[in-house]
């Protein structure tokens, strides 16, 4: 249900959302889903690029605290 508010009367009235809408809706939630998806593996991405980054310094003999204050981990 909707509610719709007449500003000159100050009425507010019910209504079902029309199979446009509710089709959108479904729409909506479906790319806010894969959006989030998507999201969610860049970030994995970076933290796997940041982990590889601070392993290959370590490896170069810095501490681990120098190579994380390098790359901002």
């Amino acid at each position: 249900m909707k509610a719709t508010l007449n500003c000159s009367t100050g009425e507010v009235t019910m209504e079902p959302y029309t199979a446009e809408e509710v089709a959108q809706m479904e729409i909506d939630k479906a790319a806010s889903v894969e959006r989030a998806a998507l999201e969610a593996a860049e970030k994995e991405a970076a933290d796997t690029l940041k982990a590889s980054g601070i392993a290959k310094l370590i490896a170069l003999g810095l501490t681990n605290d120098e190579a994380t204050t390098l790359l901002g981990a």
